[in-house]
């Protein structure tokens, strides 16, 4: 099923301006490269930043936030530990939580912890496309955390695992796909500039975090955060001299993009 549709710019300013209006927290349960630029993309656009990773307290703090972000980059014995903790309360408070299943292919004991993450229920599965492909049963993973498929072979995968497991299925590349299985939405734009600075996907993840504890339209609201993601990547680009400025830019633009309707008033 290959059923498309896209994202409007009135959608994406509602979602934003109630992100500002709300500020929600979230619980970052993220990899050591990322987690600088993971809570600055979550000040820039109005939400609430909190990294608490040890076993001691992942649990009783997935119980306080609105949404929990596992994306298992670095992952540890000890950190999946806490992460399943967070992941079991998050799914009995029925806290949003989104799943990034980094490198999920080529190592063993790194599958068997993302599956048995599954088991909690995920809000929305975000990915690479060989990620989600491999996820979705049909391949062995990327290069690492480097994906070798295009976004749109990862179509019937993201769809398949959708209708499986009951989460939205978000793939991201040249063109994103947010799926649950029935409507796919399609967001087109961005950069590949974003793929030389480290941490953009990985934040996207939380961003995607935030913006799903704002109304019951998961979909749409995943949705909102990518073309987000998308509209700030060609602003910046077309302001940076290169990965560096990049970088600043597009914390810049998420800032401006996402606070534009407050800006006007």
């Amino acid at each position: 099923m290959q059923l498309y549709s896209s994202f409007t710019e009135d959608s994406l300013d509602k979602y934003c301006a109630q992100l500002i209006n709300r500020r929600p927290l979230v619980h970052c349960m993220t990899n050591d490269v990322v987690q600088e630029i993971t809570a600055n993309v979550l000040l820039a656009c109005g939400a609430s930043p909190a990294m608490v990773i040890a076993e001691e307290e992942s649990a009783q703090f997935s119980s306080i936030a609105d949404a929990l972000l596992i994306n298992v980059g670095t992952l540890t014995s000890e950190r999946y530990i806490a992460m399943k903790q967070a992941c079991e309360v998050a799914h009995t408070c029925q806290k949003p939580w989104v799943l990034d299943p980094v490198a999920i292919g080529p190592m063993t004991w790194r599958n068997n912890c993302i599956i048995e993450l599954m088991k909690y229920s995920p809000s929305v599965i975000r990915g690479n496309a060989s990620e989600i492909i491999c996820l979705a049963g049909s391949g062995s993973g990327g290069h690492g955390v480097d994906s070798i498929n295009g976004s749109d072979e990862a179509i019937n995968a993201a769809q398949m695992l959708a209708s499986h497991t009951g989460a939205i299925v978000a793939v991201t590349g040249e063109a994103d796909f947010i799926t649950d299985g029935h409507r796919t939405v399609t967001i087109n734009g961005g950069h590949i500039m974003a793929t030389r600075v480290v941490g953009t996907g990985c934040s996207l993840g939380a961003l995607v975090a935030a913006f799903i504890t704002l109304d019951n339209n998961t979909l749409d609201a995943c949705a909102a955060a990518h073309a987000l993601f998308k509209r700030s990547e060609e602003f910046a680009v077309a302001h940076a001299q290169g990965p560096g400025s990049f970088h600043s830019v597009f914390l810049d633009a998420l800032y401006q993009i996402s606070h534009r309707k407050q800006n006007d008033q």
